[in-house]
């Protein structure tokens, strides 16, 4: 429900501009439909001239010009309001939604897959332009346009009017109502089998080698064709729906088009009607449903944005996973971490970590070892305090991370994780990531500590260079000490890395072992890691097996 709300209020933002959208649409169905109006009657009652009736043409001749140049310019400025004002809609869409997930991360619901939410994101933002444009605009501009011409068939030709405000108020609400109701379990299945297609799409892309590999090509190909299989069958459903409900409003349309006619010629025969007026009202008749037709297409469409509205209220109503304290209290000067009797698992199961304890002053170096899977990387969710544990306390500088700021506590720390990303920009703006205000001395002297400055500066534009998608223009060890140097341009006290040296060689590993001993000096570190660690690097060594950590003798330099 807080979610709805906010979408109102995010449509009530661009009131001003739908609004001239909505009257420039009214303008232009209201000349399409004078305009044709009035050429019949022009051209009627023109050919009678020729029977000896005296006929001025200027004022006719010239209504028709001007309502064709109106219907132009009505045409044009309706488009250029309701898509600017839509897409600045989207745009406070979008900056709504990411503000509403970022408190939700990591979900509970472990069901949603990554591409899924891209497609939320992306595609079912898009599919809402429909709302306006397409859909609440001509529906509304058209009730007016039905309203006003059943008035004036009321004083023109009153036993028309009946039979025309019937047929158009069924063409323009009751068809588009029943197509609404009969294509929502259409529309959502085109919106889901359309986001699946995208999950299959990206999931292919991302494990396109080990598919490669392992020769399952021919199997997820098949898959992908029957998801696009179901994908074009739920369109064509709805295309189907959509087609019965424009012959429904092409029935109206003759319905009222025939019943005003026959009545008309009625009244023509009894001389209470003049024959050009009939003429122009059959054809602005013709020229109101035409309102009506794109109605029909646009609900089709406005099915499909219901659907989407829903999948995007959907996880921004999603349960908060870690919430702010109500009265948070300040961050300490001095920040030593602890962690007491902490027992922490994953949605109900067997705990990761059981009864744990761990201590770090400010400024020491710690590494933590163990076998894969045993809860190393929980260990540092829980100190960013991306998730809670189940029993025991966290704190940070002697307050409990509960009772801290999650602003502060993540400015307090720097993650550097196996996976840390470089994005498809330039060197400089991945960097900056760390310290948005951080000048090009301050980009360097980072660089230098992480061993990378030369490699940097060899490149033709520098900072400014492009590292590309996921760092694919820098080898893996470049890739790493560049996340390095992020990390170390942040402002944080703590570093934490979990596995930073996956992918590299042992004499990449152990350059990289010996750049953070030196640049990370004066900063508490908490290093998880598989590799066989130099000696000086840490100060202690830790094993984390069967939940608890335990003591171990330091490693020696040339441990294998």
């Amino acid at each position: 429900m807080t979610a709805l709300l906010a979408f109102r209020n995010l449509f009530a933002r661009q009131t001003k501009g739908f609004l001239i959208a909505l009257c420039l649409s009214l303008i232009t169905l209201a000349s399409g439909v004078a305009l044709l109006g009035t050429s019949g009657w022009f051209i009627t009652a023109t050919a009678l001239t020729t029977a000896g009736m005296g006929f001025n043409l200027f004022v006719p001749s010239a209504a028709v010009r001007a309502f064709s140049f109106v219907r132009i310019l009505a045409r044009y400025g309706e488009r250029m309001s309701g898509h600017d004002a839509t897409l600045r809609l989207l745009a406070d869409i979008r900056g709504w939604l990411f503000a509403q997930l970022f408190p939700r991360l990591p979900f509970n619901d472990r069901s949603l897959r990554h591409g899924d939410l891209v497609s939320r994101l992306t595609a079912d933002v898009d599919a809402l332009d429909t709302a306006f444009l397409v859909a609440i605009g001509p529906i509304a501009a058209a009730i007016f346009i039905g309203g006003g011409l059943t008035a004036i068939l009321a004083l023109l030709l009153p036993p028309a009017a009946l039979v025309y405000g019937l047929s158009y108020g069924l063409a323009v609400l009751a068809v588009p109502a029943g197509l609404v109701i009969i294509s929502r379990r259409a529309g959502t299945e085109v919106v889901v089998r359309a986001a699946a297609a995208r999950t299959a799409v990206l999931d292919g892309i991302e494990g396109h080698a080990d598919l490669t590999l392992f020769g399952a090509l021919g199997d997820t190909q098949a898959r992908f064709c029957q998801t696009a299989e179901g994908l074009a069958a739920a369109r064509g459903r709805l295309a189907t729906l959509a087609a019965f409900a424009a012959f429904g409003v092409q029935a109206l349309a003759a319905l009222a088009l025939t019943g005003s006619l026959w009545f008309g010629l009625q009244a023509f025969a009894g001389g209470q009607i003049d024959g050009p007026v009939l003429v122009g009202l059959v054809l602005a008749i013709l020229g109101s449903f035409e309102a009506s037709s794109v109605i029909v297409r646009s609900v089709a469409k406005l099915t499909t944005a219901m659907a989407a509205a829903e999948r995007l209220i959907a996880i921004a109503d999603a349960p908060i996973a870690i919430a702010e304290p109500a009265n948070p209290l300040p961050l300490p000067a001095s920040l030593p971490l602890e962690l007491v009797d902490v027992t922490f698992s994953y949605d109900g199961g067997p705990p990761v970590l059981r009864d744990l304890d761990l201590r770090v002053a400010p400024g020491e170096h710690i590494a933590i070892t163990g076998a894969s899977g045993i809860g190393k990387s929980s260990l540092l969710n829980l100190l960013l305090r991306l998730a809670e544990p189940q029993s025991g306390q966290i704190s940070l500088g002697g307050v409990a991370l509960s009772a801290l700021a999650q602003a502060d506590v993540h400015a307090s720390m720097a993650l550097l994780s196996q996976d840390s990303p470089l994005f498809n920009d330039t060197i400089r703006a991945n960097l900056l990531i760390a310290r948005p205000d951080a000048s090009d001395d301050a980009l360097w002297s980072a660089l230098e500590s992480a061993g990378i400055d030369s490699f940097v500066r060899a490149l033709p534009r520098g900072l400014d260079s492009l590292v590309g998608e996921s760092g694919r223009t820098v080898s893996a060890g470049q890739g790493r000490r560049l996340c390095l140097a992020r990390a170390l341009l942040s402002p944080a006290p703590i570093l934490l890395l979990d596995e930073p040296t996956t992918g590299l060689d042992r004499p990449a590993e152990l350059a990289f072992f010996e750049v953070l001993r030196t640049a990370a000096v004066g900063r508490t570190v908490v290093l998880v890691t598989h590799a066989g660690i130099p000696e000086g690097t840490v100060e202690r060594v830790l094993s984390l097996r069967n939940g608890q950590l335990h003591a171990v003798q330091r490693p020696s330099a040339n441990t294998p």
